[in-house]
């Protein structure tokens, strides 16, 4: 059967691929958000998965606000990167794995979550970015992708509590896949910014390592909470984290496991382009 191996957190900043695409990794004010990943580039060739489900929230290139799904799933076999406004980032195409999305979306939806099914769509920076900062710069990605997209930019979105649930479902979902495949879950975007506003720039450091303490050591806790604490300690955008949650509910240990995940590597940085920069890889024991 196939399962989930370890989980990957980490912001998805804009500001991040440009930096990667127009060749400025070494230059100082990057340089130390680049080398916080240095480890993980390493851990994931020692550790290469055959799939990753990655965790995202699209930015108005697949969807927009004429229709926003709450949760959707990409069943495509490929996804080509998006223009963003400025051209497709010079990355190369996603691969998916149909035939796991759909058996995840099946397994989902047998669950009572609602998720919406993509067939084609092209991918954003919030996919391709984390995809940039774990394998670095290869002509193809190593594995397949499974895009899966949540609503964080227009209200309603979903709670803490709602994504750590879906979590545990999709642990659930892989588990009855009947492939011995090494899956990875990533939860990206965050941690707390605000892109807008008399409080643009907002960063708050100690909530969002208060954040990553509890996303490790007590997740039940970090499930609960409001949405308006997020957006008032960590900004308008730092809802975002509600993400991360859908990963850590994939967990073991919170899926009838008894130990807790290894904390392989944990980094912060700020800022980057006025985001604070969180990374964090768990493997489930």
């Amino acid at each position: 059967m196939a399962r989930i191996t370890a989980s990957v957190y980490t912001s998805h900043v804009p500001a991040i691929g440009a930096s990667l695409d127009l060749g400025k990794t070494q230059e100082p004010y990057w340089q130390p958000l680049f080398k916080g990943y240095d480890f993980s580039k390493q851990w994931e060739q020692e550790n290469k998965p055959d799939v990753v489900f990655l965790v995202y929230n699209d930015h108005a290139t697949a969807f927009s606000l004429d229709f926003i799904p709450t949760f959707a799933i990409g069943t495509a076999a490929e996804y080509m990167p998006a223009d963003e406004g400025w051209g497709p980032r010079p990355v190369p195409m996603v691969k998916g794995h149909p035939e796991l999305a759909a058996h995840i979306a099946q397994s989902v939806i047998q669950d009572d979550f609602d998720l919406t099914i993509v067939n084609k769509m092209d991918v954003d920076h919030g996919l391709t970015v984390p995809l940039s900062l774990m394998f670095g710069q290869p002509d193809e990605w190593p594995c397949p992708v499974i895009p899966f997209a949540v609503n964080v930019v227009q209200y309603p979105v979903p709670s803490g509590r709602r994504c750590f649930n879906l979590g545990k479902a999709i642990a659930k979902a892989v588990a009855s896949y009947d492939e011995p495949l090494n899956v990875q879950i990533w939860g990206t975007g965050g941690m707390s910014h605000q892109l807008q506003g008399p409080r643009a720039g907002l960063i708050n450091r100690e909530w969002d390592n208060a954040f990553l303490d509890k996303l490790i050591s007590d997740p039940e806790a970090a499930a609960s909470i409001p949405h308006i604490d997020y957006v008032r300690e960590a900004g308008s955008e730092g809802i975002e984290l509600v993400m991360w949650l859908i990963a850590r509910g994939a967990m073991s240990d919170v899926n009838g496991g008894s130990a807790k995940p290894t904390v392989k590597h944990r980094f912060y940085h700020v800022p980057a382009s006025n985001t604070a920069v969180g990374h964090l890889i768990l493997e489930n024991n």
